[in-house]
């Protein structure tokens, strides 16, 4: 479906003054490039000038057949014919020609004139481009200046080359042998006539780089942007797309054509069925591709791939004979956007066009193949341009524009936030629409510029020769038609009884020589010509009528699809010409201060059009109404606002529309800045007590609604509960209601209705009853509610419990959980309280290792007693003794038996006690890592017995035995004993004998009088005695005279060996 609107996309028209009739147009480069009909001249007019005055007028070396220029480069190409015989040509430098006069230089492809001839001055050269085969079409490539050459089966792709004087000195300097530079250089479009120095000056070549041959498959039409090539045939187009790469590709030969095949189905008509293969699919087509080597290749290779295939079937019913149902106005369209990911030179999209008479298509090629639109014209369309905008199409006498979705899918490309809640456009498969048309009289062709549209006009009056053969054809068509009906009277049909038949044979189906459109001579009477130039308003100027046009369905009816439509229309406009802002604040000459006011007025503009856009969806049905989300995001405005734009309207049935519940809703459940004032807060609740109340809990608990009326908001939760019954989640959030009322005896009797874990899991189903968060992004700051306040002081537990289920829930970030403690200014207390009620819940080893390192470090800092402000004592004792923590967290393990021997006796603060225990009990536990809390031991000192304890059990879980050993001996002696039984087992029992044993025979000889280390030396040898043989026990025995001492435990080791 095509919508229709009357808006006026043409804003100016002037006439060309140009002295010949015209036979080819081309424009590009700023210039109209005009060829008279059946001459040999060429004549430039600058468009961009008022009344488009004459740049300069050059001849050819024939009379002109095609015409093309090349924005890269800035040359033309020609296909010409001269003594029956047809040239390729090109022509650069053609600006110098403003005088005729101007000398002119003609050389083959690759052969470079050097020296004077060329250095000495600027002068236009015309590069003769040999062909094997005659040139049937020619394109130019928008992005490399690649030239495409189309001949009968086969298509020549050459190379745009750029020389300076001095790579040309080098390379005559060097041997003939020497290569073309392999990379693809680009070549920058001289505008100016100016006398820059020699060394500046540049010559243009061409390289032919490969060949491809199509069989099956006769060129009308060619088309090249960048790797994508394009040929049309009548009713065929087929999309490859040709990559450079180095790694080799077997490659088919070319198949011969099935001329006998042909010669026998040349008494029949037959008509292939319509086909449309994309992608992969395409290849399955019948018209086989294959690469000849040019032989300058130089290791580079060619990957080839099908993009698109389409075949199209005559359909008669139509209004168009056979010989019109042709393909016409193939065009290849890159797009550029701001946003280049991969390379500035790249293009984001590239789309394909193509036409039939009376409809045409779309096609996106890059990234995926994809139908946009089809164009279903009102009358026969001759010729079609497609711009990044619009699409211009000419009949015989009308000029008319439909929108384009090159727009939206370029948007696609660049932001990848469209299609989320955070971001809308258009969808690429909107419906296009038609402009008003401008009218003409005998249009013959077109080309676009930028927004010149070039048309040529011409009246043709009937001649006695037109009037013959008119004659003539309709007396075969008479003839054709009375067969036709006898055949089908002969059968037992009456054609005047069936409208389709009668339709059928009123047109002309057998005499198909008649119907191919012959070229009329040019008579000097009864013909008039024009050449117009037609500027088109730019985007933004359209935008601003179609937005005038929708005032129109707005007041009439605010919810009509076309309302919609138009101001989809109008939103593509804009971004179209944004992406059009972008690329002129990169290429303009001004530099991007020269265009930032435009790209305000644009941003500004496409911010209003979304408000628009999003109260048309706000108000719209179920299907769509999820879009006045991201529309009303993108127009900037707040929460109140778009409440103001959706009130409902007098007498109007229904209230609020879904759209806006859907915005209202969402927007609510998301963290937000904004704060309503009380009046909008008291409506939200009143629409949501209406539409959807279950959702009044989470409207409640919406950083938003921080003004809402307490009692109010009360009295309609408790209207809630008496019709949906008791729910632990409305519980606290009447429970939330009471305590910013300041009845704390209420609040209090309400947290009460429910067990703990009960209200655990009613804050799982709603966190924002806890905290809230700042903004809604990654690095998001959470702040603790007044009802967590509250629990701080009066339910501290509650308070950790349900923080560690938010977390275990990923509710809540560990880091965030944190910061909500930081708030609460209890980091000492509740969040170290916090981190072992975690400890005890998770079950990540990553979090485990963090929590562990943690509470090390707070354990430490307590037992320093430091008084910085960010470790302070705690204010109330801990949730958990260490008691509690060793029997309910395996991550906390039981002091070792000679722990208690080592017991301080100087601390008497009850909390540095707690904490000696708890970081006794992580270091007698499985789970901690010693060596990552040794360099936070260095700050405790080992002279308090309990520092010293610290200190040993560190060396002692890192294995160092010997050193433990003797600093046990050194400090505190009796605890030895219990020390070697506890530690030194299995793996480490012969350290008894081998460590123990001669370190107290060592002290006990210096110091016999000491009974604690007489005492000690006989429990070791009794545990020696038990581990050796009597051999063994006897070589530990001294020489010092003291072996009497040791004989009762060696008779000991005898008997058991005995026993045994």
């Amino acid at each position: 479906m095509v919508h229709v609107y009357n808006c006026h996309p043409f804003s100016s028209q002037q006439i060309v003054q140009v002295e010949k009739e015209p036979g080819l147009v081309c424009c590009g480069g700023g210039a109209i490039f005009v060829v008279a009909t059946g001459g040999c001249k060429v004549e430039a007019y600058n468009v961009e000038v008022e009344g488009c005055p004459l740049i300069c007028r050059f001849s050819t070396m024939g009379a002109v057949r095609s015409i093309q220029h090349s924005k890269i480069g800035d040359y033309l190409v020609t296909i010409e014919e001269k003594n029956n015989a047809t040239y390729l040509r090109a022509y650069t430098n053609w600006r110098y020609q403003a005088e005729e006069k101007a000398r002119v230089g003609v050389r083959l492809l690759g052969h470079l004139l050097g020296g004077a001839s060329v250095w000495g001055g600027v002068q236009m050269e015309i590069i003769e481009i040999p062909l094997s085969e005659r040139p049937i079409a020619v394109s130019c490539c928008p992005v490399r200046g690649d030239l495409l050459v189309g001949s009968e089966n086969t298509l020549v792709l050459f190379t745009l080359r750029q020389h300076n004087q001095q790579n040309l000195e080098t390379q005559e300097n060097q041997s003939l042998q020497s290569s073309w530079p392999n990379t693809r250089q680009r070549c920058g479009q001289s505008q100016a006539q100016s006398s820059s120095s020699s060394q500046n000056l540049s010559v243009l070549d061409f390289e032919r780089s490969v060949i491809l041959h199509l069989p099956k498959i006769t060129p009308k039409q060619v088309a090249l942007c960048d790797t994508y090539v394009a040929v049309q045939g009548e009713l065929e187009v087929l999309i490859l797309k040709l990559d450079e790469t180095s790694e080799p590709q077997t490659l088919e030969e070319p198949l011969d054509t099935n001329n006998e095949y042909l010669e026998d189905q040349a008494d029949f008509l037959v008509v292939p069925r319509h086909q449309e293969l994309l992608g992969d699919r395409a290849k399955d087509c019948d018209i086989p591709v294959s690469i000849e080597k040019t032989g300058l290749e130089e290791g580079r290779q060619y990957a080839l791939s099908y993009v698109l295939f389409r075949h199209f079937s005559p359909e008669f019913f139509q209004g168009c004979s056979m010989d019109e149902m042709q393909l016409h106005s193939l065009q290849l369209y890159p797009l550029f956007t701001g946003n280049q990911s991969v390379s500035p030179d790249e293009a984001t999209c590239v789309f394909c066009f193509f036409s039939l008479p009376t409809t045409g298509y779309l096609y996106s090629l890059k990234g995926g193949v994809e139908l946009l639109s089809a164009y279903q014209y009102p009358e026969k369309v001759l010729e079609a341009a497609l711009t990044d905008h619009l699409l211009h199409v000419i009949t015989k006498s009308a000029l008319q524009c439909f929108t384009v979705r090159c727009a939206a899918l370029a948007a696609r490309i660049e932001d990848p936030y469209i299609d989320t809640t955070m971001k809308a456009c258009p969808p690429c498969s909107l419906e296009v629409c038609a402009l008003r048309m401008q009218l003409f009289i005998g249009l013959r062709s077109m080309c676009v510029y930028g927004r010149h549209v070039i048309l040529l006009s011409a009246a043709d009056a009937e001649t006695p020769e037109g009037t013959e053969r008119g004659t003539q054809r309709r007396g075969l068509e008479l003839k054709e038609h009375n067969m036709l009906t006898g055949i089908f009277l002969a059968v037992g049909i009456d054609p005047a009884t069936t409208p389709a038949l009668e339709s059928l044979l009123s047109r002309p189906l057998l005499s198909r020589r008649w119907t191919v459109s012959s070229t009329k001579e040019s008579s000097a009477v009864g013909h008039g010509w024009n050449l117009y130039v037609v500027d088109t308003v730019p985007p933004f100027t359209l935008y601003q009528e179609m937005v005038e046009y929708s005032q129109r369905y707005a007041e009439t009816n605010p919810q009509a699809q076309s309302l919609r439509h138009l101001l989809s229309e109008a939103h593509l406009l804009l971004r179209a010409a944004l992406l059009h802002a972008s690329d002129e604040q990169q290429t303009g000459p001004g530099g991007p201060a020269d265009h930032r006011t435009d790209r305000q007025v644009l941003e500004e503009a496409l911010r209003e059009n979304c408000a628009q856009l999003g109260d048309s969806f706000s108000r719209g049905g179920q299907r769509e109404c999820h879009l006045a989300l991201p529309y009303y995001r993108m127009s900037g405005l707040s929460l109140t606002e778009v409440m103001s734009r959706n009130r409902p309207f007098p007498g109007s049935p229904s209230s609020y529309g879904p759209g806006f519940l859907f915005y209202l809703k969402h927007f609510l459940l998301e963290d937000s800045e904004q704060t309503l004032s009380q009046e909008a807060a008291d409506q939200v609740i009143d629409i949501f007590s209406q539409s959807e109340p279950v959702m009044l809990i989470s409207m409640c608990t919406s950083p938003c609604m921080i003004n809402v009326s307490p009692a109010r908001t009360l009295q309609i939760l408790q209207n809630l509960e008496d019709s949906v019954g008791v729910s632990v989640s409305l519980t606290i959030t009447m429970a939330t209601m009471m305590l910013r009322l300041g009845d704390l005896q209420q609040y209090t009797q309400l947290m009460e209705r429910h067990a703990e874990m009960l209200l655990v899991y009613g804050f799982i189903e709603e966190p924002r009853l806890l905290l809230y968060g700042g903004c809604a992004n990654q690095h998001r700051r959470v702040y603790p509610t007044a009802l967590t306040r509250q629990m701080a002081d009066s339910q501290p537990g509650l308070l950790v419990a349900a923080m560690v289920a938010l977390h275990e829930n990923s509710k809540v970030k560990l880091e965030e959980a944190d910061h909500i403690f930081k708030e609460l200014r209890c980091e000492n207390s509740l969040q170290v309280d916090f981190w072992e009620a975690m400890l005890m819940a998770s079950s990540n080893d990553a979090v485990i290792q963090e929590l562990l390192f943690r509470l090390a470090s707070v354990y430490i800092d307590r037992l320093t007693n430091t008084k910085s402000e960010k470790h302070t004592a705690p204010k109330r004792k801990s949730l958990k003794s260490a008691d509690d923590l060793v029997n309910s967290c395996s991550h906390y393990g039981a002091l070792y038996p000679w722990l208690i021997l080592l017991s301080p006796t100087d601390i008497t603060s009850s909390q540095h006690l707690e904490a000696l225990h708890k970081l006794q009990s992580l270091l007698c536990g499985p789970s901690l890592s010693v060596g990552s809390v040794v360099p936070l031991l260095e700050r405790l000192s080992d002279e308090t017995l309990w520092g010293f304890s610290l200190h040993l059990l560190c060396a002692t879980r890192r294995g160092q035995y010997d050193r433990s050993i003797e600093k046990l001996l050194d400090r505190c002696p009796q605890a030895i004993i219990p020390y070697a039984n506890h530690q030194l087992q299995e793996k480490n029992m012969a350290l008894w004998w081998q460590k123990l044993l001669p370190e107290l025979c060592d002290r006990t000889r210096a110091a016999s009088d000491n009974s604690i280390l007489l005492a000690a030396l006989k429990e070791t040898l009794v545990v020696v005695a038990m581990e050796m043989s009597p051999a063994e026990f006897l070589e530990l025995i001294p020489d010092d005279g003291t072996a009497s001492y040791f004989l009762p435990h060696l008779l000991t080791c005898s008997q058991r060996q005995v026993l045994a």
